[in-house]
C-alpha cells in the first residue's frame, strides 16, 4: 500500500472516514471501542479465573487423596465434603459465570458497539486508531508504512 489515496487529512490510506462523520463522532466511537476492548480484557480475566479455579479444585482433590494416604481420613472427608466441587457463588460453578457473562453483558456490549459503528460510521472499525497511526507514523520511512507491504 502506498502513502497516497487519503480521504480527509489525517485519514489512514484505505481507511477513509465516511462522508458526514464528524471528528467528534470519530472520537466518541474511539472511546466506545476502547471501552469494549477493556471489556474484552475483563472477559479474558474471567476465563483465567474460570481455569484457575478449576485447576485449584483438581489440585484440592489430589491433596485430599494424599491426606487419606497419610492416614488423615477425617480431615480428608471434611475437606472433600465441604470444598471439592463446591459452587464458587450461589448455585454456580465458574463455567456458568462465564456463560452468563458471555450471553449477557459481553454480547450486549459488542452488539451496541457494532450497531453504533454501523449507524454512525458505515461500520468502519478503529477510525480513531487509524487516525492516530497516520498522525504518529513517519510517512515514507521503512517500518512506518500505512499498511502491509508486499514482499519484494
Amino acid at each position: 500500500m502506498t502513502d497516497e489515496g487519503q480521504g480527509r487529512p489525517g485519514d489512514l490510506p484505505g481507511r477513509a472516514t465516511p462522508d458526514g462523520v464528524s471528528d467528534g463522532t470519530v472520537e466518541a466511537l474511539g472511546a466506545l471501542s476502547e471501552a469494549l476492548e477493556t471489556t474484552e480484557r475483563a472477559r479474558g480475566h474471567l476465563y483465567t479465573f474460570h481455569q484457575l479455579t478449576g485447576e485449584a479444585d483438581l489440585a484440592l482433590g489430589d491433596a485430599v487423596e494424599k491426606l487419606r494416604a497419610a492416614g488423615h481420613d477425617d480431615v480428608a472427608d471434611r475437606i472433600a465434603a465441604d470444598l471439592v466441587g463446591r459452587n464458587v457463588v450461589s448455585g454456580r460453578w465458574t463455567f456458568q459465570l462465564v456463560e452468563d457473562y458471555d450471553d449477557g453483558y459481553w454480547s450486549a456490549f459488542r452488539e451496541h458497539e457494532r450497531r453504533a459503528r454501523d449507524e454512525l460510521a458505515g461500520g468502519v472499525r478503529h477510525l480513531f486508531e487509524a487516525r492516530m497511526k497516520q498522525d504518529r507514523r513517519s510517512a515514507g520511512r521503512r517500518g512506518h508504512e500505512a499498511g502491509p507491504v508486499a514482499p519484494a
